[in-house]
């Protein structure tokens, strides 16, 4: 067994915290540069322009590319090989307590009725699976509320099929318009169960920018769907244009016979994520 102590786990997520929020993965930064060169609205590509601008005024100076700096996601997998010495979930917390606080970064965590604030972005949304191998690896994603306000889950027919995933995607990306900030990366989750479904799509998101799905059929029904989405004509921040999508993944997961779950993530322009191996 390999000695992990929990201090270095709540090190590195405060280091997660304050990166994301402050500093664009490469892929996503690519990904819009190629869409502003796209994009035919010349008001989308001074919008993309604004946008480019402003991730790299983010990057350049540390500080939040958005003032939603949201929920804290994480996606852990650990090691059978690896002992704690203490509890990961308190780890993972008291990491994002640091992050936050010594990052400046906007709390944004409340009591779902009182609406009362925790104070310091805690507790944080943990999903954790054990895995072979001797290390941790974290996932993290703060998650806006102006992209996730958009998400919806639809318990579909199995009846309804392939051109009943495609309608119930297109349309939750329609009703959202510009409300996520567009360039949108839409994650989707296909089968499971209710939660499942969700679970899938929010992880789908953490796929690098335009990564394809090893499925052959699945890969084809995304570049369908972002091909449909960008026929909205909701274009960047929904000022119209060409470009309302960055991309779309989907992950599946085999479901009941009678049931075909399909949940809808969606991501803003701002694409933040980082992970790390201890």
């Amino acid at each position: 067994m390999r000695k992990v102590s929990v201090k270095d786990i709540t090190a590195k997520v405060k280091e997660l915290c304050i990166a994301a929020a402050c500093h664009l993965e490469p892929d996503a930064a690519a990904a819009i540069r190629v869409a502003s060169e796209k994009e035919a609205s010349p008001l989308g590509r001074e919008v993309l322009a604004q946008i480019i601008k402003n991730f790299e005024i983010a990057d350049a100076e540390n500080v939040p590319m958005c003032q939603d700096t949201g929920i804290s996601v994480f996606f852990v997998e650990a090691g059978r090989g690896v002992e704690l010495d203490g509890s990961l979930e308190d780890a993972i917390n008291e990491g994002v307590r640091q992050g936050y606080k010594d990052g400046y970064l906007r709390k944004s965590v409340c009591d779902p009725l009182k609406r009362t604030n925790t104070g310091d972005n805690t507790p944080a949304i943990i999903h954790t699976r054990m895995v072979e191998g001797d290390k941790v690896k974290i996932k993290f994603a703060p998650k806006g509320a102006g992209s996730e306000n958009m998400s919806r889950l639809k318990m579909l027919k199995p009846s309804e099929g392939v051109p009943g995933i495609k309608g119930f995607v297109v349309e939750a990306v329609r009703e959202a318009g510009g409300n996520p900030c567009p360039p949108i990366i839409v994650g989707v989750g296909i089968g499971g169960d209710f939660e499942q479904s969700a679970i899938l799509a929010k992880k789908a998101l953490l796929r690098p920018v335009g990564g394809k799905n090893l499925d052959g059929d699945v890969a084809g029904l995304e570049e369908e769907l972002l091909k449909t989405i960008n026929g909205l004509g909701i274009g960047p921040m929904g000022f119209g244009g060409t470009v309302t999508a960055l991309a779309v993944h989907i992950e599946t997961y085999p479901c009941h016979i009678a049931s075909l779950p399909v949940a809808v993530n969606i991501q803003c322009h701002a694409d933040r994520h980082k992970e790390a191996v201890i």
